[in-house]
């Protein structure tokens, strides 16, 4: 029964694109509309039509034709739809046009998307961030949106700051963007301190990138045995998440849950979240996370790799990692090495190839560890001493010739004690 209410209760959209034909075949433009339909489901709308117009480019007052608007016109009427959802970001001006035309309320791509994250901020820092890009979309488009805005009485697109005072004041919008710049300032400043702290450590970062929905969290689970929020949805997981992972040699990693990118991911979006993703560009290795059932995954491991590139992290070394491989057709084949370079096949659920993935990590992460034996003289003691600080001591026992050790070495440390090994290990 509450099912059938939450059903009822539901905002019912009509979702519209264009295919340019400038930019994207057909195909692009399907999935993109096929991608926003998933979108607003996972801000909580029915999707109850889907539009899809052919048009030489984008028209400057409706988007679409005058025609498609009459025809989108009869169709809410006829569907009883709350919404239309425009595959693109429009203008003040467009959203003004089409509601003025249709007499629903228009939103469109990015707003949906802001619209998700404002309803998924757990923490300060994320919702600070997705109010600020919020605030930097809307100001430039008010004069279009003012009677948009005062009718909003709720729903998606509304969530996030209050639509009352972004109608009516400019300056307090623009007040507003500076104490958010500035607070967001502060939390960059702590994190800093904290990377700081960890660089001093010598503790390498490994941080988690991909499509939203590629599994991310799902992987950080598997491989720390964490319990990050990992769903089946668009935008699971927002507010980064750092756990730890001890590799076979002892040495300690820092995986960073960043979050999922998408096909037109807002610009504003991706600057207020500048300071978060830059765990990826400052990470010593990427996981390059990829859902290997997907049949978009071709396009997704695009996007993604323009994103990082955006970012500045284009050059980091990757670990591609197709993940939901159990979930893959048998006649699905995987991205050839030019496009995606060495990867792994996982299951983040069943947990095929995670340990394959971390002999892969173990090699890619800087400060790789070896076992050696060692005999330290007793007249060298203070070797011992240093040994306990840089290195991980397995066994230790004294002997007549002096303090025989099994530890695990990296390069630094092995440099120091050669002379001193009697055997490597494995």
């Amino acid at each position: 029964m509450d099912k059938n209410i939450n059903e009822i209760q539901k905002e019912r959209a009509i979702l519209v694109g264009v295919n340019s034909q400038k930019n994207s075949t057909s195909a692009d433009a399907e999935a993109s509309l096929a991608e926003l339909e998933r979108l607003a489901d996972t801000a909580g709308a029915q999707s109850v039509a889907v539009v899809l117009q052919n048009l030489p480019a984008i028209k400057t007052a409706t988007y679409v034709g005058e025609g498609k608007v009459e025809e989108i016109k009869q169709a809410c009427e006829h569907l009883d739809a709350d919404v239309v959802i425009f595959d693109d970001e429009l203008t003040g001006s467009q959203v003004r046009n089409l509601e003025q035309l249709i007499g629903v309320k228009i939103l469109d791509r990015t707003t949906l998307i802001l619209d998700i994250f404002a309803a998924r901020a757990q923490t300060k820092e994320g919702k600070i961030q997705v109010e600020l890009a919020q605030l930097r979309y809307r100001l430039p488009r008010l004069s279009g949106m003012g009677a948009s805005l005062s009718r909003l009485g709720g729903g998606i697109g509304t969530r996030g700051p209050g639509e009352t005072k972004l109608e009516s004041d400019r300056r307090h919008i623009r007040k507003r963007i500076g104490y958010l710049e500035s607070e967001l300032q502060k939390i960059k400043k702590h994190r800093n301190l904290l990377r700081s702290r960890r660089e001093k450590e010598g503790i390498p970062v490994c941080a988690l990138v991909g499509y939203t929905n590629a599994g991310k969290s799902s992987l950080l689970n598997a491989l720390t045995g964490a319990d990050v929020l990992a769903e089946d949805r668009l935008f699971a997981t927002l507010d980064p998440t750092i756990r730890n992972i001890t590799l076979t040699d002892m040495r300690d990693v820092l995986l960073v849950d960043t979050v999922g990118f998408i096909r037109k991911l807002p610009h504003h979006l991706i600057q207020a979240f500048k300071s978060t993703l830059e765990e990826a560009v400052l990470a010593d290795v990427l996981l390059y996370v990829v859902d290997a059932a997907s049949e978009e995954i071709e396009q997704q491991i695009q996007v993604v790799s323009d994103i990082l590139k955006q970012l500045g992290a284009g050059n980091k070394p990757v670990i591609m990692v197709y993940n939901k491989i159990d979930l893959k057709k048998d006649d699905m084949r995987l991205p050839p090495a030019e496009i995606a370079g060495a990867g792994v096949e996982v299951s983040a659920h069943t947990g095929q190839g995670l340990d394959q993935l971390i002999k892969v990590m173990e090699e890619m992460i800087p400060g790789k560890k070896r076992k050696v034996a060692v005999c330290i003289p007793y007249h060298a003691g203070h070797i011992v001493s240093q040994l306990y600080q840089e290195a991980d001591i397995l066994e230790e026992r004294h002997t007549e010739e002096g303090t025989k050790m099994q530890i695990m070495a990296d390069g630094v440390v092995f440099g120091k004690i050669r002379e001193y090994i009697v055997e490597s290990g494995e």
